[in-house]
C-alpha cells in the first residue's frame, strides 16, 4: 500500500498497533474529534430543550392521563430530575471528549452504539416507525458521531502520550 492512511479491510490487530505507534500522532486536535465532541455537547443542549417543552406541556399530558396532582408533580420530578442528570453527563462527556479523553471517547461510543440497537430492535420487533420527527435524525447524528469518535484521527489523537507537564492532567482524563 502506497498510501499509510489506508489500509486493508482485513488487517491484524498487531499491524494496527504498530502502524500508529510509527505514524507521528497531530499535535492539534483533529476536526473528527472537535466535530463528534460538538455534536455530543449539542446533544446535550437539545436534552435542555426538551426538558422546557416537557415542562410546558406536562400539566396537560398529566391531565389527559388521569394523574392526581401528587402523582403527576412526583413523575414530572422524576422525569426532570433523570433528563438534566442524563444532560450533565452528555456535557461533561462532550467537554473531555474536546480534552483527549479516550475513556470518555469510547464511553460515548459505546452509548451510541446502544441507541442505534435499540432503534433497529424497536423497528424491528415492535414495529415503531422510523420518521424524521422522531427516530431518523437521531439515528443518522448518532451514526455521524460514531464514525467521526472512531476515526483512526481520533483513536490516535485520544490515545497520545501526553508530555511531563501533562502527565498529571493525563492520569485525571484516562
Amino acid at each position: 500500500m502506497t498510501d499509510p492512511r489506508k489500509r486493508a479491510a482485513i488487517e491484524s490487530p498487531s499491524a494496527l498497533i504498530e502502524r500508529e505507534a510509527t505514524a507521528g500522532v497531530p499535535a492539534r486536535r483533529p476536526a473528527s474529534t472537535a466535530l463528534g465532541s460538538f455534536f455530543v455537547l449539542s446533544r446535550g443542549l437539545a436534552g435542555l430543550l426538551w426538558l422546557g417543552a416537557f415542562a410546558l406541556f406536562w400539566p396537560e399530558i398529566a391531565r389527559s392521563e388521569s394523574l392526581t396532582p401528587e402523582d403527576a408533580a412526583l413523575l414530572g420530578w422524576v422525569v426532570a430530575a433523570i433528563t438534566l442528570a442524563g444532560v450533565l453527563v452528555l456535557l461533561v462527556l462532550g467537554w473531555l471528549i474536546w480534552r483527549g479523553s479516550n475513556w470518555a471517547r469510547i464511553l460515548v461510543m459505546l452509548g451510541l452504539t446502544l441507541s442505534i440497537m435499540s432503534a433497529a430492535v424497536g423497528y424491528f420487533t415492535m414495529g415503531e416507525q422510523i420518521t424524521i420527527r422522531t427516530t431518523l435524525v437521531v439515528v443518522a447524528l448518532d451514526i455521524l458521531v460514531l464514525l467521526a469518535l472512531s476515526s483512526r484521527d481520533s483513536r490516535a489523537w485520544a490515545r497520545r502520550p501526553r508530555g511531563a507537564r501533562g502527565m498529571a492532567s493525563a492520569q485525571h482524563r484516562d
